[in-house]
């Protein structure tokens, strides 16, 4: 398949201009946290493993969007629910905990966005915003729409991904004082949102017919396509739809893309509870074994 995709060009392959955008971002961070940070007051510089963090998202937005895993989205849906897996689930996580809480404070306190954030991100708020946008967008009919409108594209994946920051604050708050759920409940919050992502995953595993015309269809295909390779490229080649390019039948490629989906899901949301749960159940061993003071 590596062979056959490279008739897209390098453009469409690679996404230079949003090399260049992600890169930016690291720039943008290296100066506010560093040479830039003391026009914001005495604040501190973002520590070791706060740079690494969010260093790391950067490179993962760029994987997930920029490499060849977004023109591939197009193609296989398989490749399109591994991207959104790690797009809305491991992506807002890394870049929470890498920008140092000053910023996130400020944030908060901003005259118009402070009540917005505040009331969009109570618990069961969130919830429902992440879930419910992410179910609504692979409802087939907004999903084709999406797909092949660069406008419409662009404001639901923002919104999703709006939301998706939103629904991790609770479990990974930014500032100390938002810590406000014991860890039983935020073991809870993230067993409700795979309980919540299940209907919209079971809705693609199970089906027995391809839901998406943008998998299916010629013409669809190719205005899916458009968001993703230059036009003067795409003008001059003579494709008859992505299965052309797929090892698979859409409908087993359709129902493995849920199934991997479900399973990333699965394996993050388990390592989000391990990261609540084994400190916290250190933390209430030493209360209950304290260490024994040294005799004099």
């Amino acid at each position: 398949m590596w062979l056959e995709i490279q008739i897209f060009g390098f453009r469409a392959l690679w996404s230079p201009f949003y090399a260049l955008f992600v890169i930016a971002l690291g720039v943008l961070y290296y100066l506010l946290t560093g040479p830039w940070r003391k026009k914001f007051g005495d604040v501190d510089r973002p520590t070791v493993s706060q740079q690494v963090t969010f260093y790391a998202g950067l490179v993962l937005l760029y994987i997930i969007k920029g490499s060849p895993i977004d023109l591939l989205s197009h193609i296989m849906f398989t490749a399109h629910m591994m991207q959104m897996a790690l797009y809305y689930i491991l992506f807002p996580t890394l870049i929470i905990k890498g920008i140092p809480e000053w910023m996130w404070r400020k944030l908060f306190s901003a005259p118009i966005i402070a009540p917005l954030l505040n009331l969009l991100t109570k618990p069961l708020i969130s919830l429902l915003l992440f879930n419910g946008l992410f179910s609504l967008y692979h409802y087939p009919a907004v999903f084709d729409f999406a797909k092949t409108s660069v406008v419409a594209h662009a404001v639901i994946t923002t919104g999703i991904l709006f939301a998706a920051f939103i629904v991790w604050m609770p479990i990974f708050p930014p500032i100390k004082e938002k810590d406000t759920m014991s860890p039983v409940f935020k073991i809870g919050y993230v067993f409700a949102n795979g309980v919540l992502l299940t209907p919209a995953c079971a809705l693609i595993i199970f089906s027995t017919e391809p839901l998406y015309s943008t998998y299916t269809d010629a013409s669809a295909w190719m205005s899916a396509l458009s968001l993703c390779v230059p036009g003067d490229v795409l003008g001059t080649l003579s494709l008859s739809g992505p299965q052309i390019f797929s090892p698979m039948p859409v409908l087993e490629d359709q129902q493995l893309g849920g199934i991997i989906m479900k399973v990333t899901q699965e394996v993050v949301y388990g390592i989000y509870i391990g990261m609540i749960f084994f400190p916290w159940f250190l933390k209430e061993q030493d209360k209950i074994d304290p260490l024994p003071e040294e005799s004099n």
